[in-house]
């Protein structure tokens, strides 16, 4: 059966083994040629064809509940669930998402598209089950089956989840997805990565596939059972004899490890499994419903990320882990910083050649961050967490309490994961960590989980914290270069945005924590205050009002925290400030612009009309991030209708 046949997963059941391999391998065509030309993630999907045509031959959904930790390895799972016709459309403005999403499909329960949080969704789902079977009704949902992986069993919160569906005894089905990777090799002894692998794990190794051989055949778990209720009865010393067998059994299980670690937390473990051999999942998962009403189980399953597409294959950095739009004959061209992320990279080399303090930590994201060339250059003084930021967070403040000077480089979207440990374990010490973010605003085809719009609105809101926005390359390493002194008084966040940068001249930059005046009105009727990426747009929106005959001044404000006493005091004497953000415009940077001018033209008996424009609070969809900011009326064009609105409006009164 082709895949144009497949409209949903009970298609699937009827089919030979022979012929689900052969639509595992169209449907690796399928996906390269797919995200080929719309970009998206790939490594991963290839990594996980084989697993989701057995899930979904196994289990029935959507009356079994089938979700996906992370996100991002749904899109075998979309296929198979009468999506393919829309993949034309993936990730782009309108179309279909590259994340589970629920007004997408039935088959879709949870969106998820940041790391590690499956496990609680899943320990919930179950207790609404079984408190409905309490009650004698009908559940939403028959089995619980969550798979976890791409790197997102190192995040923390996976763990809570883990001991309290061990402890609660939760029947759920845990599908770890073990490929080694995340964006970069794993940071987890859990995962079995062939780099490696030793003579005594392939020892290990053999031993554990033999047992799970066994552990897998019912006739052995039967016999288990009678076995273990005739030592419990046996007179005088059943009790010992019993508590004898599990003391070899977990002896085993130490040996054999990651399985001594599940079993310790109440949760049952099936694995190694190979996870491009079909009749072996399907046997393994089939096991594990049988088994799942005797409380959590999990099966280990390892795949290989990238597989069956040799240019993923072969990429050592992150076998393809995402894809910009390229040709599929020859696949992507190797990954390179550029833009910010490039003048960050580079500065960050220079300034660690000559402060051997600097040291550089980020969550399972070298690449992306543009960390590569530091690990290569000081390989000693780099630090990938996993995605666990809340660990990273914490982790540079011990860093910095004990000396050295830490630079944190996440994606604005995932700092907000660890806010706890930003205001009460570094701000509250007044440590020296600078917190660099990447894909700062509006990001584009990822949607709104990933959209990095709540930095500024936060940061600005934590005492002690200074939040710099650059409007080029040349003022982010500018500002880099400041914060390793500014930091000495507590921490720092230079935040920028995805896309392509503007460059201007070495003598057209900042410097600490001053603004800039970039452009001059004599009239003092607009001005107007822009922050990081809308500096461009509003010095191109002002000579659009100067066409109209509407001079303006505009203002690159730098630092959104402490913000310019020089550029409020010159703002407070025009008639009309304007201020522009690519963050959320409630309790953003505007707001508090707008709260110092009031203060300031009260001083000085005047009484300028302050009009703050940002990001609405809502979830943004996904779509190319100009195509947004125009929406938003937040491009050059948008600035200058709003420029001219108000000014004719109010000339109108």
């Amino acid at each position: 059966m082709a895949l144009a046949d497949i409209h949903h997963p009970s298609d699937l059941r009827g089919l030979t083994t022979d012929e689900v391999i052969a639509l595992a391998s169209e449907i690796r065509e399928f996906i390269v040629q797919s995200v080929s030309e719309t970009g998206g993630h790939l490594g991963s999907n290839l990594g996980a064809v084989e697993l989701t045509l057995a899930l979904h031959r196994v289990f029935e959904s959507p009356r079994d509940a089938v979700l996906w930790d992370t996100g991002h390895q749904a899109y075998v799972h979309k296929l198979v669930t009468g999506r393919a016709p829309d993949f034309a459309r993936l990730r782009q403005e309108g179309g279909l998402s590259g994340y589970p999403n629920r007004e997408e499909s039935e088959h879709d329960f949870i969106e998820n598209s940041h790391a590690s949080t499956v496990l609680s969704y899943a320990y919930g789902m179950a207790a609404s089950r079984d408190l409905a079977e309490l009650a004698g009704k009908t559940p939403d949902h028959r089995h619980i089956v969550s798979v976890i992986g791409d790197g997102s069993m190192t995040g923390g919160m996976a763990y809570e989840a883990l001991n309290n569906l061990g402890h609660s005894g939760r029947k759920v089905i845990i599908v770890l997805n073990d490929n080694g990777r995340s964006y970069a090799p794993t940071i987890s002894t859990l995962s079995i990565g062939e780099e490696n692998i030793t003579a005594a794990d392939k020892v290990s190794g053999l031993m554990s596939n033999t047992l799970t051989k066994i552990r897998l055949n019912p006739t052995y778990v039967r016999r288990q059972r009678r076995f273990e209720r005739f030592m419990r009865r046996l007179p005088a010393v059943g009790k010992q004899a019993e508590r004898s067998v599990e003391a070899v059994k977990a002896a085993v299980r130490e040996f054999l490890q990651p399985p001594g670690f599940f079993e310790a937390l109440g949760i049952r473990y099936i694995g190694p499994i190979d996870g491009h051999d079909i009749e072996a999942l399907e046997k393994a998962l089939r096991s594990a419903e049988l088994r799942v009403a005797e409380g959590p189980i999990l099966l280990h399953v390892i795949t290989q990320k990238g597989r069956g597409y040799s240019p993923a294959e072969d990429d050592d950095e992150k076998h393809l882990h995402d894809a910009p739009v390229f040709d599929p004959l020859n696949g992507p061209p190797k990954s390179v910083p550029t833009g910010y992320t490039q003048a960050f990279a580079e500065t960050l080399v220079k300034e660690a050649s000559t402060d051997s303090r600097i040291v550089a930590i980020t969550a399972a994201m070298p690449g992306p961050t543009g960390l590569i060339a530091f690990q290569q250059e000081f390989p000693d003084r780099f630090f990938d967490v996993g995605i666990a930021e809340q660990h990273a967070v914490t982790a540079a403040t011990g860093m910095a309490l004990s000396g050295l000077r830490p630079v944190v480089a996440l994606y604005s979207t995932f700092l907000s994961r660890a806010w706890d440990q930003v205001v009460y374990d570094v701000a509250l010490h007044k440590a020296p960590v600078i917190f660099c973010l990447d894909r700062a605003g509006i990001t584009g085809d990822d949607g709104p989980s990933h959209h990095g719009v709540y930095d500024m609105a936060l940061l600005a809101k934590v005492p002690g914290m200074r939040v710099l926005a650059p409007s080029s390359a040349q003022d982010l390493q500018q500002m880099l270069h400041d914060a390793f002194t500014l930091v000495n008084d507590g921490p720092v966040v230079i935040r920028y945005p995805k896309g392509v940068v503007r460059n201007v001249e070495p003598t057209d930059i900042g410097s600490g924590l001053l603004a800039r005046e970039l452009r001059t009105s004599a009239n003092k009727k607009v001005c107007i205050l822009a922050i990081g990426k809308m500096v461009g747009n509003a010095l191109q929106a002002a000579e659009l009002l100067h066409q109209d005959g509407i001079e303006t001044s505009v203002w690159d404000v730098r630092s959104c925290k402490p913000l310019d006493p020089k550029m409020i005091h010159e703002a407070a004497q025009y008639q009309f400030v304007l201020t522009f953000e690519d963050g959320i415009r409630d309790g953003g940077i505007g707001s508090s612009i707008a709260d110092e001018v009031g203060l300031e033209s009260a001083k000085q008996a005047q009484s300028p009309r302050v009009y703050t424009f940002g990001i609405p609070t809502e979830f943004i969809a996904q779509a190319k991030p100009d195509a947004i900011l125009k929406q938003l009326q937040l491009d050059a064009q948008g600035m200058a209708n709003s420029v001219k609105s108000i000014v004719t409006n109010c000339v109108a009164q």
